[in-house]
């Protein structure tokens, strides 16, 4: 039985690699500062189903916070910390910047030196396909230039990627980080498009739609990249590696898809392109097959009904839940 420390415990990502750690006889120690990023009600939905588990503790932190952080060691040792916990999205990190600095660098960098301070040999991070930006050629390969991004959201997690092989180059920390391609699934972000068209095409409330509908997104379903997070696990010196679907959809597509499945029409709000938004992602996950044996499962059609189920079994509060800019 192996011990794993787990940021972002609560958050969509989190709470289900954590999940599949206990399922599969590990125990976690998960850290979380519950933030009001998005409504903390679905954070505490995530949290209720883990709280129960005999080998599961949590721990109400934040991770930029050396002195707390510091009272974790005296709960392990760790085989590996999994750093899940972010700042995430684009929009908002155009409107608050400095959060995203403290959250997804400050404690990247302060989780990192708990692992080289306390003898921890594995850190696994999340980072993100917005960091390809506009300028490379698809799919996106994890040697691709990325030293031009759109948004501070992946400013700060280019940064945090940088941070991590100097702590891999410095103190031989074996790292490996996950760039995550557009992720869903049931109690997903609020602030992600399938979380929103499903809430809106249900309640029929009109669909915001940035810019054209033409853009497109490589949606890769939760459960095969907690697959793909705990692969991840294993030895590898230092790598980057992307976990995608490698089907991009048009958001105009994906919407009627959720058109179909719920079986009612949307009412279309179009607005401006956003700004900071990337016009199209596409993984290449190649290397992900290659060293971690991971391909998607999981179909956009299985997912998104997925979605449309949960929605519908949570509606009385899912239906409250805040998903306009």
């Amino acid at each position: 039985m192996a011990r794993y420390l787990v940021t972002g415990a609560a958050g969509f990502i989190g709470s289900q690699v954590t999940a599949e750690l206990l399922a599969r006889g590990d125990q976690v120690l998960g850290l979380d500062n519950l933030n009001d990023a998005y409504d903390p009600r679905l954070k505490e939905w995530r949290l209720a189903r883990l709280t129960p588990h005999p080998a599961f503790t949590f721990r109400h932190m934040d991770i930029s916070d050396a002195d707390a952080l510091a009272s974790v060691v005296d709960q392990g040792p760790f085989e590996a910390v999994i750093n899940l916990a972010a700042r995430a999205g684009v929009r908002a990190s155009v409107r608050s910047p400095e959060l995203y600095v403290q959250t997804n660098l400050v404690g990247t960098l302060r989780l990192l030196e708990l692992c080289r301070s306390h003898g921890i040999h594995k850190f696994v991070m999340a980072s993100t396909s917005s960091l390809y930006g506009a300028h490379n050629r698809r799919p996106f390969a994890e040697d691709a230039d990325i030293s031009r991004p759109l948004s501070p959201y992946a400013a700060t997690k280019g940064a945090a990627e940088m941070l991590c092989h100097s702590f891999h180059a410095l103190h031989g920390l074996d790292v490996t980080i996950l760039r995550y391609f557009t992720v869903y699934g049931p109690a997903g972000r609020p602030e992600m498009s399938i979380f929103r068209f499903v809430q809106w095409v249900e309640e029929g409330r009109p669909v915001v739609l940035y810019g054209d509908g033409d853009q497109e997104r490589d949606f890769t379903f939760v459960d095969d990249v907690v697959r793909g997070t705990l692969a991840a696990l294993v030895p590898l010196g230092f790598e980057v590696i992307n976990l995608g679907s490698d089907r991009p959809v048009a958001l105009r597509a994906l919407l009627q898809a959720i058109e179909r499945l719920a079986e009612k029409p949307a009412i279309i709000d179009q607005r401006p392109e956003a700004p900071g938004d990337v016009r199209a992602t596409w993984a290449d996950i190649r290397k992900a097959g290659r060293l971690l044996g991971w391909e998607p499962r999981v179909d956009l059609e299985s997912g998104l009904r997925a979605c449309l189920d949960w929605y519908r079994a949570e509606r009385s509060w899912a239906s409250t839940i805040p998903t306009l800019d």
